[in-house]
C-alpha cells in the first residue's frame, strides 16, 4: 500500500474514533410514576353506637344470710320497696330450736362457771391455811379459767343463733325497685343464694359492651350521647364512668357503664332500652391506605414521603394503630400536608425521583405552598 493511502486510512480511523468518543450521551430514565395521597382525617370511623339499657348505678343481690325454706314472699319484680320493709322469710322453726339449744348450752356454761368460782374460792382459803397444796390449788385456778372460757363461747354461740333467728326475714337495705326476683314461696334456698336484685334510688346508668378491637379508642370519663329508643331525637347528656379491665370469655366485650346526667335521671325509668354514641379517641385523626404502609428499620413501619420540591421519595418512620379493612390511622410520623406513596411502594429505593400522579394515572402538580 503506498504512503498516501496509509495516511488517509489512518485518518479515517482516527475521525472515527473521535466521532464516537464525542457522541451524544445515553439520557437518563424518565421518572417513574407513582400514585400518591395525602393522610385523610379519620371522620365516620370515630363515631360509633352501642345499644344498651338502663340500670341503676347501686344494683344490690339479696339473699338470705342463712341457708332454710322460704314460707312467705311479700314482693314482686318491678314493686318500689322502703328500707326495713320484710320482703321474704323462711321458716323460723328450725332456727329457733338452735336458737333454744344455744340458750341451753350457755345457761349449763354458766352453772360450771358458778360451780368453778365457788371451788376457787374454796381452795384459795384452803391453801392459806396450808390444808392442800399448792399444786392442787393450781389445777383449781385453771378449771376456773376454763370454765370461764367456756362460758364466753356459749354466751357468743348464743348471739349467733339468736342473730340467725333474725336472719329467717329479708328485709331492704335501701329505697328502691326490685329489679328481679330469683327465688319463689316454697323454694329451699342456701345461705347467700340471689333471691332478689335492688335498684336502688338515686344515679342511673346505661350498660353497654364495647368490643374488645376497639376497646383502646375509648376512655373513662369520655363524653357520650344517650338517646332513647322511645324518645328518638331527644340526645342526653353522659360519661363513661368505668370500663371493664377484661372482656367478657364468651363474648369477647368489654362491660362500660355510662353515668347520665344529673338532668335526665327524671326521663329515663329502669329496663329502657338506649343507643349510645360515642366518638373514638384516634389520637391525630388521620389514616393511610392499608398499601402505603412499608416494612422500615428494624421491626417498625414506615412510607414514602414525596418531597413536593425536587420530587424524590425519602423514607420516614411512621407509628401506626389497629389495622382496619382497607385503611390504618396513622398515630405519629406525617402529617395532613404530606404526599404519600400509596402503591407500588416495594420498588422505589431513596432519593429516587418520581412523577406524582392521581388513581386515574393524571400527573399532579404539588401545591406550591408546600415547595
Amino acid at each position: 500500500m503506498r504512503p498516501s493511502a496509509v495516511s488517509k486510512f489512518a485518518g479515517c480511523m482516527i475521525v472515527l474514533l473521535l466521532a464516537a468518543c464525542g457522541g451524544k450521551q445515553e439520557d437518563a430514565p424518565a421518572p417513574s410514576p407513582a400514585l400518591v395521597v395525602q393522610p385523610a382525617p379519620a371522620q365516620g370511623r370515630g363515631m360509633a353506637s352501642f345499644p344498651g339499657e338502663v340500670r341503676a348505678r347501686q344494683e344490690s343481690a339479696l339473699a338470705f344470710r342463712v341457708g332454710g325454706h322460704i314460707v312467705r314472699r311479700d314482693v314482686d319484680a318491678g314493686q318500689r320497696v322502703h328500707q326495713g320493709q320484710v320482703l321474704a322469710e323462711l321458716d323460723p322453726s328450725d332456727l329457733a330450736l338452735q336458737a333454744r339449744s344455744a340458750q341451753a348450752q350457755y345457761e349449763s356454761a354458766q352453772a360450771d362457771l358458778v360451780r368453778a368460782r365457788d371451788d376457787y374460792q374454796r381452795y384459795g382459803k384452803l391453801v392459806e391455811q396450808q390444808l392442800v397444796s399448792r399444786s392442787t390449788y393450781d389445777a383449781q385456778t385453771a378449771a376456773y379459767k376454763a370454765a370461764q372460757n367456756q362460758a364466753e363461747a356459749a354466751r357468743a354461740s348464743l348471739a349467733v343463733a339468736r342473730n340467725q333467728a333474725a336472719y329467717a326475714q329479708l328485709v331492704a337495705p335501701a329505697n328502691g325497685v326490685i329489679a328481679s326476683r330469683q327465688a319463689e314461696a316454697g323454694q329451699v334456698v342456701a345461705a347467700g343464694q340471689t333471691v332478689f336484685t335492688l335498684a336502688a334510688d338515686g344515679a342511673r346508668e346505661i350498660a353497654i359492651q364495647l368490643p374488645e378491637a376497639g376497646v383502646a379508642r375509648f376512655s373513662v370519663g369520655q363524653p357520650a350521647q344517650v338517646e332513647l329508643w322511645n324518645r328518638p331525637g331527644e340526645p342526653l347528656r353522659g360519661t363513661i364512668r368505668e370500663i371493664a379491665p377484661a372482656a367478657d370469655s364468651q363474648t369477647r366485650t368489654h362491660a362500660a357503664r355510662v353515668a347520665l346526667a344529673p338532668e335526665a335521671l327524671a326521663q329515663v325509668e329502669l329496663g329502657q332500652s338506649a343507643r349510645v354514641y360515642l366518638a373514638a379517641a384516634d389520637d391525630q385523626g388521620l389514616t393511610l391506605p392499608l398499601s402505603a404502609i412499608q416494612r422500615g428499620a428494624g421491626d417498625g413501619t414506615a412510607v414514602w414521603v414525596v418531597d413536593p420540591a425536587d420530587g424524590k421519595v425519602h423514607s420516614r418512620a411512621v407509628r401506626i394503630g389497629g389495622y382496619a379493612s382497607d385503611r390504618v390511622p396513622v398515630l405519629s410520623g406525617v402529617t395532613g400536608n404530606d404526599w404519600v406513596v400509596a402503591a407500588g411502594g416495594h420498588l422505589l429505593r431513596e432519593g429516587q425521583q418520581v412523577t406524582p400522579v392521581d388513581r386515574g394515572n393524571r400527573p399532579l402538580r404539588l401545591p406550591a405552598a408546600a415547595r
